[in-house]
């Protein structure tokens, strides 16, 4: 998943400056939403108790990749930092990584009142996969359009 965590914080600022983006991350979303109910083998009832508690994982993340680690990429990209503000960035981009594994550690504790330590083993491969579909399926229609021009 880490490997995966910049790929998708390029591919969302792709979407949301592409026509349509935020209808594409509304089709995204509700495909994550159907895939990740079906590996999980979710029950209405689980359901209804998952997603609050996920939707909120997610924003939370969201916002420490936009808010704080968008930022920070945009400087180390300049390249021109001195040592100091080098360190001073280290440290903001491992204060942002420890928040989100926090957040990670929230998620579990707070799931595990939901569903089974089982199906939340199997959250992770089903996010895994997802994400690995999404990239294929991507990289697909970016192939497709380059033949088109």
């Amino acid at each position: 998943m880490k490997q995966l965590i910049p790929i998708f914080i390029c591919l969302f600022s792709i979407l949301s400056f592409a026509q349509g983006g935020e209808k594409m991350k509304e089709r995204i979303k509700a495909q994550k939403v159907a895939f990740i109910t079906e590996q999980l083998e979710l029950t209405a009832n689980e359901a209804q108790k998952f997603w609050p508690i996920y939707n909120t994982y997610e924003s939370k993340i969201d916002a420490i990749r936009t808010n704080k680690l968008r930022t920070i990429r945009k400087e180390m990209r300049k390249g021109d930092v001195t040592e100091n503000r080098a360190d001073e960035l280290l440290e903001q981009i491992l204060k942002a990584e420890d928040a989100m594994h926090k957040i990670k550690q929230d998620l579990v504790l707070d799931l595990k009142s939901v569903i089974s330590s089982k199906k939340i083993i199997r959250l992770k491969g089903a996010e895994d996969q997802f994400n690995r579909k999404l990239l294929e399926r991507l990289r697909g229609m970016h192939k497709r359009r380059g033949t088109k021009d």
